[in-house]
C-alpha cells in the first residue's frame, strides 16, 4: 500500500472559522478557528479514518480528480498531504501479538538474563527496516 495521500479537501468558510470534509473519505469532517487549525484537524481526522478502513482489511480510497469536484459558494477546495506511515509511527501505539520460535537453549540463556523478548524484537526490526525513531 502506498503511504503517501493526497485528498481534495473542501474548506467551506463559515461566520466563525472553517468547516472541512474529504469527500473521498465517508465521514472525514472537521473545523478549526483558522484555515491552519482547520487544516491539522482534517489530517487528524484523515488518519482515524484511514486507520478504521485498513484495520478492517479495505484498501483506503482512490482520491477524485480535482476538476471532477463541484463547489458551492463559500468553498474552495485544497489537496491535504497525508503520509499514513507518519501518521501510524505517532499515533499506531497499539500493541500486536505475535509468536516466535527459538531454540531451546536460546531461551534458557534469555530468560536467565531477564531479556525482554518484544523490547529485543522492536529494536531488532527497527534497526532491519532502517526507521529512525
Amino acid at each position: 500500500m502506498n503511504s503517501i495521500f493526497n485528498y481534495p479537501a473542501i474548506f467551506q468558510k463559515e461566520d466563525e472559522g472553517y468547516s472541512v470534509w474529504v469527500p473521498d473519505i465517508q465521514g472525514c469532517v472537521s473545523q478549526g478557528d483558522t484555515f491552519d487549525e482547520a487544516l491539522e484537524y482534517i489530517k487528524d481526522a484523515i488518519g482515524l479514518c484511514l486507520d478504521v478502513i485498513v484495520e478492517k482489511g479495505d484498501v483506503p480510497p482512490k482520491a477524485t480528480k480535482y476538476e471532477d469536484i463541484v463547489l458551492e459558494k463559500n468553498q474552495f477546495l485544497a489537496v491535504v498531504s497525508f503520509d499514513f506511515d507518519e501518521y501510524q509511527k505517532k499515533h499506531g501505539n497499539k500493541s500486536v501479538k505475535k509468536t516466535l520460535t527459538v531454540p531451546a537453549w536460546l531461551n534458557t540463556l534469555s530468560e536467565r538474563k531477564n531479556i525482554n523478548f518484544s523490547k529485543v524484537l522492536q529494536n531488532a526490526l527497527i534497526n532491519e527496516l532502517q526507521i529512525s525513531e
